[in-house]
């Protein structure tokens, strides 16, 4: 992991496995969202992101509104937004109307609200979020490079494309939301993606990186075989 330059995130909602990634000093922040929080059955909005940040003060941590109406995402981000310095507000890029988030962008970098925009697909998005974070402190753009890979389209000249954008300002990074597995961490840090979000069973993969490829198939076959055994298959 000391070979790579960019920053990796935890992404989940389990508490015991977000614990579990804060141990790792290559872990340099978390993300969650309402649907992986739902996944983990979470109940509490409030008390589970309170009850996380008492347990991580130090590293980023990017919180979800979960609104639809764009005075009510302004109020959620501003109480989400005093629960801690270390707090990235995540704001969707649109609501489901499909209307841009870009004014209420706007007003929350003028409070000095770190954000996370999520949900990012198109470059005119990237741009014009961008563009809305002028003067930020900090701010994070998430795109979705996995989802856009499950479009079918190259995800990395669009991700290399982003880069550029983000990199019209200082104090924003660039995002690779959603990748599907390890070699998309080794893609985003060779095109100097900022930082990269994994989930807990991605990261369980990290031990496979530059592993031997003769190894991995012996390991691999003697999987299949153990299996079978154990399994008491017969034919």
């Amino acid at each position: 992991m000391n070979q790579l330059s960019i920053k990796i995130f935890a992404d989940g909602a389990d508490k015991n496995g977000i614990l579990e990634m804060y141990k790792k000093p290559y872990i340099s922040g978390f993300t969650t969202n309402p649907t992986l929080m739902k996944k983990a059955g979470i109940t509490n909005y409030t008390e589970f992101a309170k009850d996380i940040l008492s347990e991580i003060p130090d590293r980023p941590v990017s919180l979800e509104v979960f609104a639809d109406d764009f005075a009510e995402m302004e109020r959620q981000a501003l109480l989400i937004n005093s629960w801690g310095g270390n707090v990235y507000v995540k704001i969707p890029i649109t609501n489901t109307k499909a209307e841009p988030s870009y004014k209420l962008i706007q007003s929350l970098t003028k409070e000095k609200v770190k954000l996370n925009i999520t949900a990012v697909m198109t470059l005119e998005q990237v741009l014009q979020t961008v563009l809305s974070l002028k003067g930020t402190e900090s701010a994070i753009v998430s795109v979705f490079a996995g989802r856009i890979a499950d479009s079918g389209i190259d995800p990395i000249p669009h991700m290399r494309a982003a880069l550029e954008i983000t990199n019209m300002y200082p104090n924003i990074e660039l995002l690779w939301a959603s990748p599907r597995e390890v070699l998309n961490i080794i893609q985003a840090d060779e095109m100097g993606c900022n930082i990269i979000t994994v989930t807990n069973d991605l990261l369980k993969k990290l031990d496979t990186l530059g592993k031997d490829l003769q190894e991995f198939s012996l390991d691999t076959v003697k999987m299949f075989y153990n299996d079978a055994s154990n399994a008491g298959y017969q034919i």
